[in-house]
């Protein structure tokens, strides 16, 4: 639950709106509503949809609702992650191609010798 209490925080935040805001348009206490973002409480089903509905979501929507700037940064360590993969992939073929030689190299020694 602590991760949907970071989701409840950050469209808190979108919103410019307090904790005290939303626990009166909750009509809860200012620690209540702490525990939920903080994910002490558990939520129930109805303050779910009740919480969906004062930010204009459904609870679909509110359960898989996403950063952007967190997916941003999960995008650019993909990327980081995968350039290193294609670093490597390419080390990899560079001592392919002198395994490949060197083996030349012993073969055409021993035909000579």
């Amino acid at each position: 639950m602590k991760t949907l209490g970071k989701k409840i925080r950050l469209l808190r935040h979108q919103k410019g709106w307090s904790q005290e805001d939303v626990a009166k348009r909750l009509d809860i206490s200012i620690p209540a509503f702490s525990k939920i973002e903080t994910g002490i409480t558990d939520i129930n089903l109805s303050r779910l949809e009740q919480i969906a509905t004062l930010f204009e979501m459904t609870v679909v929507q509110l359960l898989t609702f996403t950063d952007s700037e967190q997916d941003q940064k999960a995008i650019n360590e993909l990327e980081t992650i995968n350039k290193k993969l294609m670093d490597r992939e390419t080390e990899v073929i560079d001592l392919q191609k002198k395994v490949i030689e060197l083996f030349e190299e012993l073969r055409h020694n021993r035909v000579t010798a």
